[in-house]
This record gives C-alpha cells, structure tokens and sequence, in this order.
C-alpha cells in the first residue's frame, strides 16, 4: 500500500505528566502501538505487563507493554504501547486506529475520520 506517517501524542492515562509528539509510522499489519520505553517511561507511562511479539523477520521478542492516551488528527483514544528498543520507530498500530475511528485511504495514504461506527447485531444461542 505505501507508507503513511502521523503526528502522535502520547501521554499517560491520568495526564499527571508532560507526555510527548512524535511521528509515528501507521502499520495496520500491527496490533499494537510501540514506542522507544525511555521516552513512555519519562511521560509517566508504567508497564502493565509482558507479551512475546512478532517481528517482520519472523523472530520472537519478548517487550513490555502499558496503556496510554494516544492522540493524532483531532482523535484522542487508550491503546496498549510496547515499550520498544532505543531508536525503534514509533509504530501506530490498528487498535488504536479503530477505537478512533480512522482508516486509511489506499489511495491517498491519508488517515480518514469514518462518520459513524457499526454495532453489529449480536446474536446469542441458548
């Protein structure tokens, strides 16, 4: 599809601390958000936990992860964040994208604010 980048703001989820912008590579093939862990852990961001991710290459990692307030194009939302290496490049991951309500236009390579969000009937057998 190409490379699409956005400015994000990253803060803890009580706003107690400065939190910080950067620009954030849009990965849709990604879950989750991730950033370099000096600079989450500097805007007061904790780690909640652990999980083993994925790598492009196929290898397994294991990093930390926490929860923030990210903000980009007007749209503000609560993602997990990994806390990545020194010098990774920030990732937007689709979660976040989702729970905000933007898709990316393939065409355009531009984030989108989608009018409204679908709630599907659900249906529970007994």
């Amino acid at each position: 599809m190409g490379i699409t980048k956005v400015t994000v703001g990253i803060r803890n989820l009580n706003k107690s601390k400065k939190g910080f912008e950067d620009i954030f590579l849009v990965d849709t093939g990604s879950i989750d958000c991730m950033a370099p862990a000096s600079k989450l852990k500097k805007a007061g961001i904790l780690p909640e936990g652990k999980h083993v991710y994925q790598l492009a290459n196929g290898q397994d990692v294991e990093y930390e992860y926490g929860f923030d307030r990210v903000s980009f194009i007007g749209h503000e939302t609560v993602a997990q964040i990994i806390f990545g290496p020194a010098g990774v490049e920030p990732i937007l991951g689709v979660v976040a994208l989702e729970n905000a309500n933007i898709m990316v236009d393939p065409v355009s390579r531009t984030l989108k604010s989608v009018p409204t969000k679908h709630l599907k009937k659900l249906i529970f057998k007994k």
